[in-house]
């Protein structure tokens, strides 16, 4: 069985990990107070959102992990990468740091990972923040997602070439990102072993009932009515190209309740383009819902 190079990385923060059947799942943990969990997409990781922690430890406790396969936490070769098991991982994350009074942050696959874990455990869930994603099933993905899920040829360009993240990180949005910064999102896939979770993920989007993890995106869709009466932030990012304004709309129609925040020079990346707007909106939930 493969084990994981050595990964030595500049982080900012001090690095924690937990130990879920052998293997170690990476998460930042900062600050005091009222708990903020911060769920990234695919194929990023929780370096991602360390400008946003750098401001929100100020008032709270933040944590920011990493999924199996991703960033920091351990690239097991015979693992099965799916949204029923990272559901799981987080599960144990937060059981294991006993967090209550949550309030979630969720991108991209954060979303179905998160609200999965909020629909088993709703009394931990005090307020949701959404940033670009979906929790529900889709008919359609971006032409740039789905070349990379032709069998064998979408596998052979994010394994031997690391060709999705680079072009995720070419394509944010509106700012080109610094090189090291670049460098830094890149460092935790460095060899086609470390990608395994990138390519797990983008396999693992559920497009038809015979999918594995369709019938889990489903079973999340319906719970979803769950959070109706929650205090939920919708932060959208006009310019991202995987998820247009269509899935904000979506998403209205099951929180009609939320308060939704544009962003409008900010793409795939708002952490990256609208930092401290996308913090200012998430104060001033806290402050209003008294998540303080």
């Amino acid at each position: 069985m493969f084990k994981n190079k050595k990964q030595d990385h500049n982080t900012p923060f001090e690095s924690h990990f937990i130990t879920i059947r052998g293997n170690r799942i990476h998460y930042f943990d900062e600050g005091d107070g009222p708990v903020i969990v911060l769920l990234p997409s695919n194929p990023y990781w929780s370096f991602c959102y360390r400008k946003v922690i750098s401001e929100l430890t100020k008032n709270h406790r933040v944590i920011a992990p990493d999924y199996m396969g991703m960033g920091l936490s351990d690239k097991p070769q015979l693992y099965q990468y799916n949204l029923e098991n990272h559901i799981d991982n987080l599960e144990r994350i937060i059981f294991e740091l006993n967090l209550e009074e949550i309030t979630l942050v969720m991108h991209g696959w954060g979303a179905p990972i998160g609200m999965g874990f909020a629909q088993r455990h709703p009394h931990r869930i005090s307020g949701i923040i959404f940033l670009n994603s979906a929790a529900f099933a889709v008919d359609y993905l971006p032409l740039r997602v789905s070349l990379f899920r032709i069998p064998k040829i979408g596998s052979y360009l994010i394994r031997k070439f690391n060709l999705y993240q680079k072009c995720c990180l070419n394509f944010t949005g509106s700012k080109k990102l610094p090189k090291e910064i670049r460098k830094q999102y890149m460092e935790p896939f460095d060899c086609p072993e470390h990608r395994i979770g990138i390519d797990a993920f983008i396999k693992d989007v559920p497009m038809d009932l015979t999918h594995y993890s369709y019938e889990i995106m489903l079973e999340i869709e319906h719970g979803l009515w769950m959070f109706k009466e929650h205090p939920v932030l919708i932060i959208w990012s006009v310019l991202d190209w995987r998820f247009p304004l269509s899935t904000l709309k979506h998403w209205k129609q099951f929180y009609p309740q939320a308060k939704v925040k544009l962003l409008k020079e900010s793409g795939a990346l708002p952490m990256e383009d609208s930092p401290m707007e996308m913090v200012k909106y998430i104060e001033d939930f806290l402050k209003n819902n008294n998540f303080v």
